[in-house]
């Protein structure tokens, strides 16, 4: 599969570095340097280049940026219909404090909004991006972790599984897209166990349903 990835944070890259390692076509898109692009790239056996260019040559395509960047990164790519976009971005104010959208609508929902053609699966906003090394290193090992996901389209979403699944996660189906305004909140709950609780940041999760 073509992946373009719009954002080379710690999201981006980690999970551009994995789906590469998977086998898949990697272009890395929108960094504050052209060499980190170029960096990423080399060490993958990747490709590199503008928003533009990353969306058109994509299958599928990865949000990871910055809430404060996201009208940016959108004017360059365009209206990206038909495209399937994963996003990962979660609507926090500058100082990654604070939820600037919620609880009557949703990150994901504004993004929907603002690119109506594009088809748009939730999903890696609820695990830290330090899990993502050790969860792959593990797959394939039962029970796997979880992972929340939200859209509206089912054939986008199958495709946001079978890359979850490459990661080494079991991708759960938390319901349509406006589900993403409970979801994210969750996410602030996965961040604050991750990073402000003992025991290091690589967070993962399942919910079990028990019977008799």
């Amino acid at each position: 599969m073509k992946i373009g990835i719009l954002g080379s944070g710690l999201m981006g890259a980690k999970l551009g570095r994995l789906w590469a390692a998977c086998g898949h076509d990697v272009t890395f898109a929108y960094a504050r340097s052209a060499a980190k692009l170029a960096r990423l790239a080399q060490e993958t056996g990747g490709m590199h280049g503008s928003v533009a260019e990353a969306v058109a040559g994509a299958d599928t395509l990865l949000l990871a940026v910055h809430w404060s960047r996201v009208d940016d990164v959108l004017e360059q790519a365009g209206d990206m219909a038909g495209k399937v976009v994963l996003t990962c971005c979660v609507p926090l104010d500058e100082t990654d404090t604070d939820l600037v959208v919620g609880t009557t609508t949703s990150g994901a929902e504004e993004l929907a909004r603002m690119r109506p053609r594009a088809r748009w699966v939730s999903c890696f906003t609820t695990s830290p991006s330090e899990s993502f090394a050790p969860v792959f290193a593990r797959k394939g090992t039962d029970p796997a972790p979880q992972l929340l996901v939200c859209g509206d389209d089912a054939e986008a979403k199958e495709i946001a599984g079978g890359l979850i699944r490459d990661i080494g996660f079991a991708p759960l189906d938390a319901g349509p897209l406006r589900n993403a305004r409970f979801v994210e909140p969750f996410a602030m709950v996965t961040a604050e166990l991750a990073y402000g609780q003992p025991g290091g940041p690589a967070l993962t999760y399942r919910f079990e349903k028990l019977r008799g």
